[in-house]
């Protein structure tokens, strides 16, 4: 099998470079100067030149708030970047793996989101995910469109979880958002269940996250407790923080039908952020 992986200056990439060393797949990687997506040319000629079995697009664009003024970028990124991929895989017969977000739906359910629930996005970053879903779905006659949630590991990226560590040692006191639910997902389980996924050929759209869900204000305690953090942390509403973008306030999903097709579903959210903060731990 060999994989052409894109932003790989990412952590989920650098997760998906590593599960794929340990299968000793064969493997390409571009980051963002070696493969802009929204190239459409550029990648044409990466995916014919390579002649992958399967494109694995880790490239996006995360800044939320951001999105809300850079929406242009967003929607190139997003939304024409993962279409440009879809039309190479088609031209080069090889398989697309794509992946979205929880922010495609609105939050104004209680119960978790599964794979048949329509979208309606709040913000231009959700807006710009569910595009890049259409063209997938549209265009590929192979793929994998794999909806994640509150992605978090060691990599480049600032993620929850490592901006919880970073106020945490500059501060005594912090305010976290207790009605914003979701499921965090360990981007170093994320990349094993996708390339167990990929194996199967069971093409379509899922859901991989956690079986559990919590909201932020949860997690950061656990996150804090785990670290031995002898601050005091606090509670606080949504609206109590002025943010450009608007964000779903439930927005678990459901992981059906995963364990059914890969014969497992991902670990809690509290034994993968044990297992994360113990890398952190381990990178000191």
């Amino acid at each position: 099998m060999k994989l052409l992986i894109t932003g790989s200056n990412g952590q989920l990439a650098k997760e998906v470079i590593k599960e794929s060393e340990k299968r000793e797949y064969e493997y390409v990687a571009f980051d963002h100067k070696a493969l802009d997506i929204i190239d459409l040319e550029k990648v044409r000629e990466a995916v014919k030149n390579e002649k992958p079995d399967f494109v694995i697009n880790c490239a996006a664009y995360n800044a939320v708030d951001k999105a809300e003024e850079d929406w242009k970028t967003a929607y190139l990124v997003n939304g024409i970047g993962p279409k440009n991929l879809a039309i190479a895989c088609e031209e080069n017969n090889c398989a697309f793996v794509h992946y979205s977000t929880d922010y495609v739906f609105d939050g104004q359910k209680d119960t978790p989101y599964t794979v048949a629930d329509a979208s309606n996005p709040l913000n231009q970053y959700g807006k710009s995910k569910l595009l890049g879903e259409k063209f997938v779905q549209s265009l590929s006659t192979r793929y994998f469109l794999i909806r994640v949630s509150w992605v978090f590991g060691v990599g480049n990226e600032t993620n929850f979880a490592k901006k919880v560590l970073n106020w945490a040692s500059k501060n005594e006191t912090l305010k976290i958002v207790d009605d914003q639910i979701s499921s965090p997902t360990y981007a170093v389980d994320l990349a094993k269940a996708t390339l167990d996924l990929v194996k199967t050929g069971a093409y379509g759209l899922y859901h991989i996250t956690s079986p559990e869900s919590c909201s932020r204000y949860e997690w950061a305690e656990y996150i804090l407790k785990l670290t031995g953090w002898k601050g005091n942390l606090l509670p606080a509403k949504s609206h109590e923080f002025k943010t450009a973008a608007k964000r779903p306030k439930y927005s678990f999903m459901n992981s059906f039908p995963l364990k059914k097709t890969i014969g497992y579903n991902l670990i809690g959210w509290r034994e993968a952020t044990e297992r994360f903060i113990e890398e952190v731990n381990s990178e000191k």
